[in-house]
């Protein structure tokens, strides 16, 4: 358990299409406890089926936004640490949330991976020659990183990358 913050302005736009969008516009319109309330549940909602997406199998998965805090709470049972891990991830990589309250657990415990955020001109042979000393071991972090990650090259500031440990 513990809490992660995120760049609030880099990561995914789940929140400018659809039925997000328009209770983003809503809200910022005429910002009511009713408008707050109901981008909140819309975000949260996209941010699920975000997760959904990416094949992310967690049992009991329940996400909730806080729009005024950026906020994203996530609760469940992940079959393993990897995958819990990718759970807060796609949470927080996300435009619009700066923080994850983390209320997950998992079936089956393994050692925590570093987190890192990616900076302007890195790539992953530099972050793996600074985590692992050698710049060969990018693609273990590529990997570690999927499916958030569909190319080794599509990295961008802000973003927060799983590092697991050495294998």
């Amino acid at each position: 358990m513990g809490m992660f913050s995120f760049i609030k302005e880099a990561g995914e736009k789940l929140f400018g299409r659809g039925e997000a969008k328009a209770a983003q516009e809503a809200a910022a319109a005429k910002p009511t406890p009713e408008n707050v309330a109901a981008l909140s549940k819309t975000a949260g909602d996209a941010i699920e089926t975000y997760i959904n997406s990416m094949g992310l199998k967690v049992d009991g998965l329940d996400i909730s936004f806080d729009a005024p805090s950026g906020t994203v709470t996530v609760a469940g049972v992940a079959p393993d640490q990897a995958t819990k891990e990718k759970v807060l991830l796609c949470c927080g990589n996300v435009a619009q949330v700066s923080a994850v309250k983390d209320l997950m657990t998992v079936a089956s415990s393994s050692a925590e991976s570093q987190m890192y955020v990616v900076e302007s001109g890195d790539n992953l042979s530099k972050i793996s020659k600074q985590f692992y000393g050698t710049p060969n071991k990018y693609t273990q972090i590529f990997e570690a990183n999927k499916p958030m990650l569909s190319d080794p090259d599509k990295i961008y500031p802000g973003q927060v990358l799983r590092i697991p440990p050495d294998a």
